[in-house]
């Protein structure tokens, strides 16, 4: 019966070798040596797994895709526009309005028209409800969309989203572009877009 028991034990172990034995036989937690299962598992008695909060937590780069209307109110210059904006949460600063950190991002529209940007965003939570709003002079490249007077220009931006996940995000967000008085003339520009965030 005792060699029986061993037996078992040991075809076990060969067939499992990230894992280990006491000597009544009591299987332990995957220790951290090299098996068919990699470092994936790692004994918790050592402290070598990582909690997924702070996985979670230490995910502080976000990347932002959104589509959506460019000048919407503007009937005869009104184009879609596509966009993508990097966010560095671990850049942050705790100000007068809260906890702000910097963003820089792109986009264009179907009419060749550009917009390059860098600024700082503000993240207030709402329940399920994330509010964000955002500013973000940049350089505007008219191509065959509007003149808004002046290379120049300045983005200001407020988004409403909810999480889809625990690195997901999903929202929408309406802007204004304008020159500041920069021009000539200021037409100014209001877009509103679907943004798809996601963290890593």
């Amino acid at each position: 019966m005792k060699i029986r028991i061993f037996l078992t034990i040991l075809g076990l172990s060969l067939l499992m070798p990230n894992t280990s034995f006491t000597e009544e036989g009591e299987k332990k937690f995957f220790r951290t040596k090299p098996g068919i299962f990699g470092d994936k598992f790692k004994n918790k008695e050592n402290g070598n797994r990582v909690p997924e909060e702070l996985k979670l937590a230490s995910r502080k780069d976000g990347i932002n895709f959104y589509t959506g209307m460019f000048d919407f109110s503007d009937d005869k210059k009104r184009s879609t526009l596509f966009g993508i904006e990097h966010q560095d949460e671990s850049l942050y600063k705790n100000t007068f309005f809260g906890r702000v950190t910097p963003v820089t991002g792109m986009m264009f529209t179907t009419d060749n028209a550009a917009y390059v940007y860098t600024g700082i965003e503000a993240n207030y939570d709402l329940g399920p409800f994330k509010f964000t709003p955002s500013f973000t002079p940049g350089l505007y490249s008219q191509g065959n969309g509007k003149d808004l007077g002046h290379p120049l220009e300045f983005k200001s931006e407020v988004q409403l989203s909810m999480d889809l996940g625990e690195s997901t995000n999903f929202g929408m967000s309406y802007n204004h572009v304008s020159n500041a008085s920069l021009g000539d003339k200021n037409p100014g520009a209001n877009s509103y877009m679907f943004n798809f965030l996601k963290k890593f």
